[in-house]
């Protein structure tokens, strides 16, 4: 089996999602709603569908503004459900909606999603899975598991060869602070 670093440099649609995104950390709310996003949106999907829908999400989802979407009531759904360029499916579209009310509700609890983030780090997999399933909605395992690697709260975005790894290891990813509980 190949793993993701083997296929995606110089793919079409995976090249640049691994070369410049994946396990980089960030800090923009914008970015991180798109992130918890495209892996709700994966969902029994493969990655590389989420990929090609992604500008259509980013235009649909009004580029990922948490203020925007979380405004978003039942003539929005019809519109996205209507809309060929994203994933229509009801349960996802409207667990992107209450999930960016729930960010937005982070502003005043944390001072925003990264922060709620900072300050529940560091703590394992199944710590993560437990406080996102409290926290928001559509948020099982797999989809926490990669929303945190993709963003560097988790390990294991690249195989340890592979340069990109380096890259991120020379910007401190969260997960590469001292005391971070790498269980699963």
């Amino acid at each position: 089996m190949s793993t993701y670093c083997e296929i995606a440099p110089g793919h079409p649609v995976h090249g640049d999602y691994h070369d410049s995104e994946y396990g980089f950390p960030q800090r923009d709310e914008a970015v991180l709603f798109e992130r918890l996003a495209l892996e709700i949106m994966q969902a029994g999907l493969s990655w590389e569908i989420v990929l090609k829908r992604r500008a259509g999400l980013a235009r649909a989802f009004a580029g990922f503004d948490v203020d925007r979407v979380a405004a978003m009531g039942e003539a929005d759904t019809a519109r996205l459900l209507a809309d060929p360029g994203i994933i229509r499916n009801r349960l996802k579209v409207a667990a992107l909606i209450e999930n960016a009310r729930r960010i937005r509700a982070l502003r005043d609890s944390h001072g925003g999603f990264a922060a709620w983030l900072d300050a529940h780090h560091p703590r394992a997999k199944a710590d993560w899975v437990k406080l996102f399933r409290a926290t928001f909605v559509f948020t099982g395992g797999e989809i926490v598991g990669e929303f945190l690697m993709s963003l560097g709260y988790l390990p294991g975005a690249h195989a340890p060869g592979c340069p990109v790894a380096a890259r991120i290891a020379a910007l401190d990813p969260p997960w590469a602070v001292a005391g971070t509980v790498f269980a699963p």
